[in-house]
């Protein structure tokens, strides 16, 4: 029997307080009709090997994620022949970023982004990919490194055990601050009220500058940059034009401390039970969307950055290697808080691809 529920523009966004039971959420999506506020159709029943691959987005359409997913959805219809249908839901369509995880982890959809912001409170070792002043400066560097380090394989490891089986990391691009005062000395953010994702690992590195880090749902933080609930927000360039942060902001502080990293994740139970030829075809698509999805990245961030300047007269600063450098020891405090909760696993991620980065900028 197809079930039927129409859910509230509330309950499909991330904006609401009380958001829609996960538990009431998988068992609908597994029992094979899900509609959204959006009007979409039902979903046709199907088990973890269904021939249709249901992918949720963290972020909106047209967004570095939707990129991904159309992309690796065309290449994933094409290699299986048409045996194979990738649905894909932009952010907001299936619950918050955490409930997207979860979902996964139950098996109620196939993939996701799982974005360290949040992933580290659950699997603390994600959140070396939120540290400040841990890649390069140069992104082909940090490219070649998350495409090959070993340090991956030892991610991986943290992810299985938590039922989900790690396909990707994934640079959306550098994060850039935006405020409503400018940010030139770690001086000025003091008392700065910044909104932040939820992993403690990121709250401590901004409590460590003497913000005052303030995580909010996504979709929340235009109305509390607006309202004066926050000060300013993080993220890369082309989320603060999509999302308009910009328009409320009279300042965007471009620093390099950190880049924005997500993670594509599938459940362990979905992916094990493919069988050899999909998850071979599986996995050359995902290594095969690494260049792609870096080069994208790249004119997105670029693109946005023109449509900024070109829509608004919000002061866009370039810190210097000098002012970055007093910034550099203080964020560098969050590395030891990263240690203390990942343990002995995360401080060898943490190491190797410390070294796997110095190896690669000396080639």
């Amino acid at each position: 029997m197809t079930m039927q529920w129409n859910p509230s523009p509330e309950q499909n966004r991330e904006t609401s307080r009380t958001p829609v039971p996960l538990s009431r959420l998988a068992a609908f999506i597994k029992g094979g009709a899900l509609a959204s506020g959006l009007g979409m159709a039902a979903l046709a029943s199907a088990g973890v090997q269904a021939d249709t691959w249901r992918f949720a987005l963290e972020e909106v359409s047209g967004s570095v994620q939707d990129a991904y997913a159309q992309e690796f959805k065309k290449r994933i219809e094409e290699a299986s022949g048409g045996d194979i249908d990738v649905e894909i839901y932009p952010y907001g369509a299936l619950g918050t970023s955490s409930q997207l995880t979860e979902l996964v982890q139950s098996d109620a959809i196939q993939l996701t982004f799982a974005s360290p912001g949040h992933l580290a409170s659950v699997i603390p070792e994600s959140g070396v990919f939120t540290l400040h002043f841990l890649f390069s400066d140069d992104n082909a560097v940090n490219e070649e490194v998350l495409g090959n380090s070993k340090a991956i394989d030892m991610l991986s490891e943290a992810y299985t055990e938590q039922n989900l089986q790690l396909l990707g990391v994934i640079p959306e691009g550098w994060m850039v601050w935006t405020g409503n005062r400018d940010i030139k000395t770690p001086e000025d953010m003091e008392g700065f009220k910044i909104r932040t994702m939820t992993s403690p690992i990121l709250v401590e590195s901004y409590r460590g500058y003497g913000a005052n880090p303030t995580p909010m749902p996504y979709s929340e933080v235009y109305s509390g940059l607006q309202l004066g609930q926050i000060d300013g927000q993080v993220n890369p360039v082309f989320a603060i034009q999509e999302m308009s942060f910009y328009e409320v902001q009279d300042y965007m502080i471009q620093a390099k401390q950190a880049q924005f990293i997500t993670t594509l994740v599938a459940s362990s139970d979905f992916y094990s039970g493919l069988d050899d030829e999909q998850q071979q075809m599986l996995d050359k698509v995902t290594n095969e969307m690494r260049p792609y999805i870096f080069e994208k990245q790249e004119e997105y961030n670029a693109d946005r950055l023109e449509k900024i300047k070109e829509d608004s007269d919000i002061e866009i600063i370039t810190l210097t290697d000098e002012q970055r450098e007093a910034f550099r020891p203080v964020g560098e405090k969050g590395w030891e808080v990263y240690r203390e909760q990942s343990g002995e696993r995360g401080s060898k991620i943490l190491d190797t691809l410390q070294a796997d980065i110095k190896a690669a900028e000396g080639k």
